[in-house]
Parts: structure tokens; sequence; C-alpha cells
């Protein structure tokens, strides 16, 4: 869980000494601006202007309507695909002219809170969940160890939600003086929807918020694979002498940093939680992560307790965001700290990874759905851009991969073209606006808050990661607005690993042979115009690398396994029993 090698103690303090406020004023958190500290700041700022403004000209230049297709006396089906495929060429640009800028913006906006000490004597509930069979005993006792190290200056209980009720795990609370809840057979505890919903997260903490919450000021939570640092509280409560603020949050790492997959998923997190959180600190509105977290009780109780989502820490803050504190009258507030105060565990297969993803992009997209609108006008404009910056990432790559897999395959078979631009023109201009966008993810990288990457790395399986992910971010969006169903897979945890196979790619395979049967058919009907056959090939990679990675991987484990195998002892030239010699006399 917590690798030796790395320097936690140090990325736990990541947002600077504690502090004492001053007496004499109300308190309210104070920020740094990330940005006001660097001594090159220039350098960001030409790139912040320069990336969205280089998008924007290409977005225009392809749209201009002296490049549209006129096809005079085309066939209508014809004329039709190509307004179908301008529409898409000038999504895709907008798209990426909103990415690059959401960066820009929050590269400007970024700050950290200054960490002040806990106020003396609040009553606080450390608590963390358990599914017997899903998540093996021996994790939950490194994260009850953790949470039992934990100092707080006033009381302090830590609680086991335990959704099975498991005597192991009742043994284990005794022996570490933890307390122990379970909801099991409670009829009113465990319904079919709701906040109370039977097999979910959010059903169990509400269950132990109805029983046990008003008996504390404070709940500070990780998941069951996280272990907390015994600073935790020290770093995270301090904040609430600010009375507007209803929860706190930190950044997630994870400590199996072994495998691929992990490494490169815990990477693919680095712009949310290295800048865009800490964008969301300038419109006091950073989203509410339930991997590490410190809430006030009364303003979850507020709103009902614990959203009924597939992803109720993204929908619960939300529903607290548009909030107001009864006492002040202002609107509820959050804080997002650097500091890294737990360790847990990321996916290590592309299954569990996979199935992660989609978890996550799907509560996104609950959250669009069934909550967005009530925010209109009802929460600050600052509040509503940033939320709204976040909540758009997992949509727009959904549909931008499946407008450029359409474009491709109505140019590639049909010929269809929206737009008659200079392939070398267009080349440059594109290849500009994407080398000034990476050149401002690079430069952010300075604010990595992993503890695990090294130092100066470029985050490149990072991007990777995101792009290879689109696939799974436009079925999770068929599935939300086709309104399936969706349930919360507990992802395998403690060393339990699902199992990779083929068909674990078979969105990435299926999308592989329509492109690789497009790009055929462009050879065979001539239609060879070189953006659009590019286009494809990027795509074609995108669908084909993680079947390869995996397939790399696990050749070379078994070649790694075959060199480990015990040999036969070898004894030397095999002895043949002597033969018994017999000798005959003569008379």
């Amino acid at each position: 869980m917590r690798p030796e090698g790395y320097d936690y103690e140090t990325h736990s303090r990541l947002a600077g000494p504690l502090t004492e406020p001053d007496p004499a004023t109300a308190y309210q958190v104070r920020y740094r601006s990330l940005l006001a500290q660097e001594p090159h700041r220039v350098r960001a700022v030409a790139l912040m202007v320069t990336a969205p403004l280089l998008s924007g000209v290409l977005m225009v230049y392809l749209i201009w309507p002296t490049h549209w297709t006129e096809r005079e006396g085309g066939a209508r089906w014809l004329v039709a695909f190509d307004t179908v495929m301008l529409v898409s060429i000038g999504l895709i640009a907008l798209f990426m002219l909103v990415n690059v800028a959401s960066i820009a913006h929050a590269t400007l906006v970024a700050r950290d809170p200054v960490p002040v000490v806990a106020e003396l004597g609040t009553r606080v509930a450390f608590v963390t969940t358990y599914v017997p069979g899903k998540e093996p005993l021996s994790m939950l006792r490194a994260t009850l160890e953790g949470a039992v190290r934990l100092r707080h200056r006033g009381p302090l209980d830590i609680w086991l939600l335990d959704e099975g009720d498991d005597p192991s795990a009742r043994r284990l609370c005794r022996e570490l003086g933890v307390r122990h809840f379970s909801r099991l057979g409670v009829p009113e505890w465990n319904r079919k929807k709701g906040v109370h919903k039977a097999r979910t997260k959010h059903g169990n903490y509400n269950a132990w918020l109805a029983m046990h919450g008003d008996d504390y000021d404070f709940f500070a939570s990780v998941d069951t694979d996280h272990v907390p640092l015994a600073n935790f509280l020290e770093r995270m409560l301090g904040f609430f002498r600010d009375p507007d603020v209803a929860f706190v949050v930190g950044p997630q790492v994870y400590g199996n940093y072994d495998s691929a997959v992990t490494k490169a998923a815990e990477s693919q997190q680095f712009l949310f939680h290295a800048l865009i959180q800490r964008a969301g600190n300038h419109y006091h509105a950073p989203m509410f992560v339930g991997t590490n977290n410190a809430v006030r009780i009364t303003a979850l109780k507020q709103v009902g307790g614990l959203y009924d989502s597939i992803t109720e820490d993204m929908a619960t803050g939300f529903e607290l965001h548009r909030g107001r504190n009864p006492q002040t009258g202002r609107y509820w507030r959050s804080v997002y700290t650097p500091d890294v105060l737990a360790v847990g565990e990321g996916p290590e297969s592309w299954t569990d990874f996979f199935t992660q993803q989609l978890r996550w992009s799907r509560g996104t997209y609950e959250t669009i759905l069934r909550q967005y609108g009530k925010a209109l006008f009802r929460v600050p404009p600052g509040r509503l851009l940033s939320y709204t910056l976040m909540l758009v990432y997992y949509p727009m790559t959904a549909i931008n991969w499946l407008l450029g897999i359409l474009s491709c395959v109505l140019f590639l078979w049909l010929g269809a073209s929206g737009t008659q631009v200079s392939s070398s023109l267009w080349l440059m201009l594109y290849s500009d606006a994407a080398a000034c966008q990476i050149g401002l993810y690079l430069w952010n990288r300075r604010h990595n808050v992993s503890p695990h990457e090294p130092e100066g790395s470029g985050g490149v399986a990072g991007m990777v990661m995101s792009a290879l992910c689109a696939p799974v971010y436009l079925k999770s969006l068929g599935s939300a607005v086709l309104r399936t169903s969706g349930r919360f897979v507990v992802t395998p945890k403690g060393g339990q690993i699902s199992a990779d196979r083929l068909m674990t790619f078979r969105l990435h395979l299926f999308w592989a042979v329509v492109l690789t049967a497009s790009l055929a058919a462009s050879v065979y009907f001539g239609h060879t115009h070189a953006a659009m056959r590019t286009w494809a090939v990027l795509a074609l990679v995108i669908s084909l690398a993680p079947v390869a990675v995996w397939a790399v991987t696990t050749l070379r484990g078994r070649r790694d396994a075959a060199r480990i195998l015990p040999r036969p002892v070898d004894d030397g030239p095999e002895q043949t029993e002597p033969a018994l010699a017999t000798t005959t006399g003569g008379n």
C-alpha cells in the first residue's frame, strides 16, 4: 500500500506549513496563486494565449464559408453527407478549442489553500467501509491500522461501516479499538433506490449518518484501499474554521505503483489533481472526491446525505455547491488541498481500468442529465463555469471520437468532404495548435502532486491513456442516453486483479476493424486526402495500442516466469548399473 522509496512525508505538506489564523478577524480560507509564484510565468502566459488562439484560427480556417464543398449537380445523398462532414469537422475543432481554453483558464486561476491549525476540541469520526468477499481483510487491516495512528486534538472515533456484518471484521475492530457499524438486516436502510439503496457506498454511509451522524461535527473518510497518513486530520480539519466550508478533499495516488497500467492510470489523473481541482479553489468549488476527504456533517445532512448515484461523490458535491449555509446565507464552499494524505490502490489490469473509467464517465453523464439543469441561474457564474468545464470532458471526448470516426468513414468510403482546404496548410495549423497545447500541458507538469512519477517526467503515458479511453467514454455515453442501468462495481483490490482477455478490448477492436476497412476502401476508391488518412491512421493506432501493450506485457510475463521455473538437478552423466561378472572355470 505504501511502498518504500517514495517521499510521502514531503508530499503530505505540498500546501506549505501549518499556520495560526488571525484571532482578530473572522477566519476565511486564504489562497496562494500558483502562477504568481512562478519566476518564469511570462512563458506560461504566452502559452495560455497562443494555444487557444491557434486552436481558434484552425477552427475558423476549417469552417470558413469559402472552403465549404460545393457540388454542382451532385447527388443529394452526397451533398447531405458533405453537410454532415462540415458539422463534424466544426464540432471537432470547437471541442479542441474548449479543451485547450479550459487548461489555459485553469493555469491562470489555479491556487493552493494556506493550511491552518485545526480548531481544538472538535468531535470527529474517521470512517471507512468494507464489503466482505470483495475486499480482502488484510487490506482492511492496513487501512484501520493507519486510521488508529491519526492525530487530532479532540474526541476522535474510528468507524468501520461493514456492509455484511462480517465476524472477522468485528474481531479486527475489537483488536484495534475501532467502532463497528452494519446496516445488514435493517429494511429501511436497504431499499431498492434512493439515499438508502442497498449494496451501495452511499447507502452505507447514509445509514451511519442517520444513526450516529449527530454525535460528531465532522467525519473524515477514505476508501477501503487507502491508508491515511498520520497527519491526515491535522492538514484537513483546519479549513473548517471557515463556517462556509462544507468539505475538504485531497488528491488520489496509487501505492501499488508497479504495473504499467497502474502507472499510466495515475499519470492520467495529473491534470485533474494538479490543475483542475486547484482551479476549482478559485471559485470555492473543487469537486468532491470520495477516496479521501473530510465533511461537515450539518452541511451533508442539509442536502439529505450522500446522493444516490453511481458516482455519489461528484453528485453530492454538486448538490452541496448549489446550497447555502443557513447561518451565514452564503453558498457552501469546498477546499482542495494538494497534500497527499492517503495512499491507495489503482487498477492493475486493463479490465479493471476500463471498468473504473466506465463508471466515472457514467456518473458524470448522470450528473449532467439529472442535476446540471438545476444549477443554471441558481449558482454564481464562476462556479457554474468551473463545473461546466469539468463536466464536459467526458462527453466531449466521446463525441469527438464518434465524429472523427464518422468523418473518416464518410470520406474514405464515399468521398464526402465538408470542406476543401490545403493539406499542407491544415497540417501546419493543426501541428502548431497541438504543439502549443502539449507545451501548456508540459509546463504545468511542475505542479504535479504525485510522489511516484519522477520529477521532470513529461506525463506522456497519461496523455496516451486519456486518448485510449475515448471508445469507453462513448460506450458509457450511449448507455446514459439510452437510460440503460448503470451499477456500481467494486474495483478489485488488495492484490485481486481481473484477468485480461482479448474480449477486454472488444470496443477497441471493433473500431480498429471499421478504420482498417475504411483505409482499404480509400485505396480502392481513390479517396486519398492526406488529412483524412492521417486522422484514420491515428485513430487506428489508438484502437490497437492497448491490445498491443497487453500482448507484449503478457508475452514478457510468460517469458520471465519461464526463466524462474526450477530446473531439474544435474547429477552428471547417467551411470549404468555394472553387470555381474561371471567366470567360467575349466575342468
